[in-house]
């Protein structure tokens, strides 16, 4: 059930509207009424302060996407997903039936969508061509970078307009224009109803669904300091104090080392990580950067192997796919929960 106020502006009551009913003009934040009853919110909050009018079944959607404005006159049917923040986010909301094509994923989808995953067909191992993208003649191109988006990639977003393709980049992602201040999970459930709206979509029950484990989480980490290792041997590139690295582990309550650096990932100098000497070291398992890699370089390298992390082994791991903001976020800072749970003993 959808409440009919947000944030002190009032909404149409769309639990009567038809399922391809859409809902109303978007901003890019979009915070949430948790109800006692996990009743959670699947609109967005209108651009027009005035009480929005029930929309019809034809009425447009337009968001503010990363300082683009995008309207979707209907909901899209063809889609193509670039990295598995997109895949994962139109999976999770049932949706997999209009993905035409996905390109550079990140790893496997989870279990619970492996079955609607199957049928996906890959165009590309890493950020398509835009001739590519054209080939699948898509309504729509959903990606989890911004930087999918340029002449030599997928496409400039306002040449695909021109040809009637629609663009549209993961919100919590946005690096251009409006970016977080600092991610929190209001932006990753906004990202979920802002999608579900232009989908047409409840979003209530994936919601309900995220917000009850996320309630589930013990803040195992106590206080103790990570160092996030995304990726790199030279310099590292870490989790740094305004994205989804933070976020997880100031879900679980450990204290980044790099949360002073004002990104989302940065490179940081081995001597910092030294200086910090981390607690916990979570490493971030990709194909192209293995947790096996980072552990081979954190004890072949005499400072960092002398780090207690190292010495005692105290690694957390989550896979590359989860370490980006979205429909797994959650999922990442239960399992790091539980992960430093299981070493404490």
């Amino acid at each position: 059930m959808l409440p009919t106020s947000w944030g002190g502006r009032s909404f149409p009551d769309t639990t009567a509207l038809p399922t391809e009913a859409p809902l109303p003009t978007l901003t890019r934040t979009l915070p949430l009424v948790l109800l006692s009853t996990l009743a959670l919110a699947g609109c967005a909050t209108s651009t027009s302060a005035a009480p929005s009018p029930t929309p019809s079944v034809d009425a447009p959607v337009t968001v503010q996407n990363c300082g683009t404005e995008v309207t979707f006159d209907t909901a899209p049917e063809r889609v193509i997903t670039i990295k598995s923040t997109s895949t994962e986010m139109l999976l999770a909301l049932g949706l997999g039936d209009r993905i035409v094509g996905t390109a550079f994923q990140d790893g496997p989808v989870p279990d619970e969508w492996a079955k609607d995953a199957a049928s996906l067909v890959s165009v590309s191992d890493k950020i398509p061509s835009e001739e590519v993208v054209l080939e699948q003649q898509p309504d729509l191109v959903y990606s989890g970078w911004e930087s999918a988006f340029s002449a030599d990639s997928a496409g400039a977003r306002p040449e695909l307009a021109t040809l009637g393709v629609n663009s549209y980049v993961s919100p919590s992602a946005c690096q251009s224009a409006d970016q977080p201040v600092k991610l929190t999970f209001d932006d990753v459930f906004g990202d979920i109803a802002q999608v579900a709206s232009i989908f047409r979509v409840d979003p209530s029950e994936l919601l309900a669904a995220q917000q009850e484990t996320l309630d589930s989480i013990d803040k195992t980490g106590d206080g103790r300091t990570a160092f996030w290792y995304s990726s790199g041997s030279d310099t590292p590139y870490s989790g740094a104090g305004i994205g989804a690295p933070e976020l997880v582990m100031e879900t679980v309550g450990l204290e980044n080392i790099a949360a002073d650096v004002k990104a989302t990932w940065a490179p940081l100098g081995w001597e910092a990580v030294v200086d910090a000497n981390p607690y916990f070291i979570v490493l971030i398992d990709a194909s192209w950067s293995s947790v096996d890699k980072k552990i081979g370089v954190l004890e072949s390298n005499p400072a960092t192997a002398a780090l207690d992390a190292v010495v005692n082994k105290r690694y957390l791991v989550l896979p590359f796919a989860s370490s980006e903001a979205g429909v797994r976020t959650v999922e990442a800072a239960a399992s790091l929960s539980q992960q430093i749970a299981e070493l404490d003993g």
